[in-house]
C-alpha cells in the first residue's frame, strides 16, 4: 500500500505541475457537447439520447488520459526502476487505476454541468445523486481497463493507436450498461428509479476485469 501510495502522489503532483491531461480531457469533452448541440439541431436532448451524448463524450475524454497514463514511466526510465525495486507488482496497477479513476472524476466534475447547461432539457439537480453512483461504477471500469490496456500500449511504437483499438471493445459492455442505467434518469418527465439490471452488470464487470487485471498484471509489466 505504501508503495502503491507513493506512486499515485508522485502521479498527482506530476499532473498538477504540468497540466498535460486533465485540461485535454475536459477541454475535448466541452467541445462535444458543442458539436453535439449544433449538430444535431436540436436545442436540447433527453432520455437515452442524452445518456448516449453523455457517456460517449466522457468514454472518449478518458481515452486521451488512458493514453498518457504511462508515457512518464516509459520517457523517464521509472518502468526499469520499478522492476529493480523490491515491491509488489500490483501496486503500480492499484496507484495507476487509483489516478485514472480520480482523473475521470474531475473531468465529470467539469463536463456534466457543462452537458446540463449546453445540452440537457431536464434539470439535472434531481437525478445528480444516481447518476453519481452510475459515473462511479462507470469510472471504475474504465480505470482499471485503461490501466491495463495503457501498459500494454506503451511498450509499442504505436501507443496512441493500440490503446483505443483494444480497449474499446473491452469497454463496449461497460458503455452499454452505463447508457442504458442513466437513460432513465435523464427523462422528461423526471428521474425513474435507477435500473438494478444495468447496475449489476457495470458492477460484475468491473469486478471481472479488476481480478483480470491483478492476475496479468504483474507477467504484463515485465514482458
Amino acid at each position: 500500500m505504501k508503495t502503491a501510495l507513493a506512486i499515485l502522489r508522485k502521479d498527482l503532483l506530476l499532473e498538477l505541475r504540468t497540466l498535460e491531461t486533465l485540461p485535454a480531457m475536459a477541454l475535448f469533452s466541452i467541445t462535444t457537447f458543442v458539436i453535439f448541440h449544433f449538430g444535431l439541431n436540436r436545442p436540447t436532448v433527453e432520455g437515452q439520447t442524452a445518456a448516449g451524448v453523455l457517456t460517449v463524450t466522457l468514454l472518449f475524454a478518458g481515452i486521451l488520459g488512458v493514453n498518457r497514463l504511462f508515457v512518464a514511466e516509459r520517457e523517464q526510465g521509472g518502468f526499469d526502476a520499478f522492476l529493480l525495486a523490491p515491491v509488489d507488482r500490483s501496486a503500480m496497477l492499484l496507484a495507476k487505476a487509483t489516478a485514472l479513476f480520480l482523473f475521470l472524476a474531475v473531468l465529470e466534475v467539469i463536463a456534466v454541468p457543462a452537458f446540463g447547461l449546453l445540452l440537457l432539457g431536464p434539470s439535472l439537480g434531481p437525478p445528480l445523486p444516481s447518476l453519481i453512483a452510475v459515473l462511479a461504477l462507470a469510472d471504475l471500469g474504465i480505470a482499471v481497463i485503461g490501466t491495463l490496456v495503457s501498459a500494454l500500449a506503451v511498450q509499442t511504437r504505436a501507443r496512441d493507436v493500440i490503446g483505443p483499438v483494444i480497449g474499446l471493445p473491452l469497454l463496449i459492455p461497460a458503455l452499454i450498461a452505463t447508457a442504458r442505467a442513466i437513460g432513465p434518469l435523464l427523462g422528461s418527465g423526471g428521474p425513474a428509479p435507477l435500473p438494478g439490471k444495468w447496475l449489476l452488470i457495470l458492477a460484475l464487470y468491473d469486478v471481472v476485469f479488476a481480478l483480470v487485471a491483478y492476475a496479468v498484471f504483474d507477467f504484463l509489466l515485465e514482458d
